[in-house]
């Protein structure tokens, strides 16, 4: 899975959320209690952060937000007050539709190191909870974005001749070819991409969480050199 899908995947958690907090408040003909108000505040959160993201300062959808943000409370929603819920579900659905329709130019230059590095931080998280298998679908993903970025940035094409995408593989050994990196380098990112088609299809049982963890600080390490 590649990191805009991982992406997509995120923004269509948060359209879930809007619209499940709208729908609770809408038929409460009362303040919802504190959990609630715990995930709305979660929920805007994390809405604001993926906008900040994605759109410069100037754009209509951080524009929104911030306005949204200003002139409701979040800690408030009853019958008579989710209109802010629906308007900053409104935004994200529209930015999902953006990304879904291809309407942002370059997805992959949107996604810059900071975002790299958030992943990377997702999968650390889910490591100490003991989920090693997502964890190393995650890892896999930002390092095969990460090869493609530094490809690109390197005049190195990321597609073959039938017009594919090129995958971990591929893009090691054309970089290792152009001497981006070394042959070492080249071989603990096989082993790493070996790792993550086992997490991808299954094979749970072929590495253990040291593993993870290893290839955790190799992404981080080979990021902080490479595309820092």
């Amino acid at each position: 899975m590649e990191i805009s899908n991982i992406l997509k995947d995120d923004i269509a958690d948060l359209v879930k959320i809007g619209e499940v907090l709208a729908d609770a408040a809408k038929n409460s003909s009362d303040s919802l209690g504190s959990e609630n108000v715990s995930k709305c505040a979660e929920w805007v959160t994390r809405v604001g952060q993926m906008i900040r993201r994605l759109y410069p300062s100037q754009s209509q959808h951080l524009i929104n937000y911030d306005a949204c943000i200003r002139n409701y409370r979040f800690d408030v929603m009853h019958s008579s007050y989710y209109r802010h819920l629906s308007i900053v579900t409104g935004i994200v659905k529209a930015v999902q539709h953006e990304l879904e329709k291809g309407l942002l130019s370059d997805i992959r230059q949107l996604l810059r190191a900071d975002i790299f590095a958030d992943f990377l931080e997702m999968a650390d998280h889910l490591l100490k909870e003991d989920y090693k298998d997502a964890s190393a679908v995650i890892i896999g993903s930002v390092l095969e974005d990460g090869l493609r970025k530094l490809a690109e940035a390197n005049g190195i094409s990321t597609i073959n001749e039938s017009g594919k995408t090129l995958t971990i593989d591929p893009l090691n050994s054309e970089l290792a070819k152009a001497g981006v990196y070394n042959k070492l380098v080249q071989k603990q990112i096989t082993s790493w991409a070996d790792l993550r088609n086992n997490a991808a299809h299954g094979h749970y049982d072929q590495y253990d969480k040291k593993q993870v963890e290893m290839m955790l600080l190799f992404t981080q390490g080979f990021f902080s050199k490479y595309l820092g």
